[in-house]
């Protein structure tokens, strides 16, 4: 990796952030485990993302949390924890639905919900908004409406690339104001032959060599000289959690793969870079 390039990425600051959901809730998992059954799993969200806290602390890092509705029923002091250590509050929505399973009145009653909750908990505005699994696409536009309508000044809830499950190729690769008055802030993407390639985190960056994973984004920050921004989700750290029985192969490999070394990778992605949450990077 040529010094210039390490040059142009050390003076960028780039935008952490955690999608707070347990294990049960991923959509890989939907369709052996329902909603009903969830309070009767253990959950591992809270020390997971507990650990998480310490973590950033320890390297001076300050993230946006996207967090469930769910979670923060169950979890308040967690909540508490997150904003008063200076990190920025977000929401997820309340059930972990994708949004094409839901009808616009539906949704908007599930993101009220998990505002509502997270900001009675914090005490704090939410301005940010992620979907659950970048489920925003060019059939449900209207959400961005709804975000406005609720007081949501930005979403970060689409991937520019081609998956089996989310996606939106053709949409911008770098944050935008969109015409219903919200800041959408894409997941980061590198461009070759005319195809975009996820950069963002999550299964890609537990997949990949952590090596090869810091050459992708060096050349996203030496091509575009855009912030980068991350995300991933506590369960991420966390080995020894539950097997879920029943998916199939293809989601399990997803989920688990590499999560023993996800620790390590994150914790010198965190020294490599800076950091800070997502209205501190793109709102200010």
């Amino acid at each position: 990796m040529s010094t210039l390039v390490n040059k142009q990425s050390s003076k960028i600051i780039n935008a952490m952030t955690v999608d707070v959901e347990d294990y049960f809730h991923v959509s890989a998992f939907e369709g052996v485990i329902q909603s009903k059954d969830w309070n009767d799993l253990p959950l591992r969200v809270e020390k997971n993302t507990y650990k998480l806290l310490e973590l950033f602390d320890t390297y001076k890092v300050k993230s946006t949390f996207f967090t469930l509705g769910w979670v923060a029923e169950r979890c308040p002091q967690l909540i508490k924890a997150i904003v008063e250590q200076g990190h920025e509050l977000a929401s997820h929505g309340y059930s972990h639905q994708r949004l094409g399973a839901m009808t616009r009145e539906e949704c908007f009653a599930d993101i009220a919900l998990s505002k509502k909750i997270l900001e009675d908990t914090s005490g704090q505005e939410v301005i940010g908004y992620r979907a659950p699994s970048f489920s925003v696409n060019d059939s449900n536009t209207w959400i961005f409406d709804v975000l406005k309508e609720l007081g949501f000044e930005y979403s970060s809830s689409t991937y520019p690339i081609n998956h089996d499950l989310y996606g939106v190729p053709d949409w911008p690769r770098f944050a935008y104001q969109r015409k219903e008055g919200i800041l959408e802030i894409p997941v980061p993407t590198t461009r070759k032959n005319d195809e975009n390639t996820g950069i963002g985190g999550g299964g890609y960056f537990r997949l990949y060599p952590y090596w090869l994973s810091k050459k992708r984004i060096d050349k996203f920050h030496q091509q575009e000289q855009q912030p980068y921004n991350f995300y991933f989700h506590p369960w991420e750290i966390d080995p020894k959690q539950p097997k879920v029985k029943g998916a199939t192969l293809k989601s399990k490999i997803r989920h688990y793969i590499n999560l023993s070394a996800m620790e390590g990778k994150l914790e010198r992605l965190l020294q490599d870079y800076h950091w800070s949450t997502m209205k501190d990077v793109y709102l200010k």
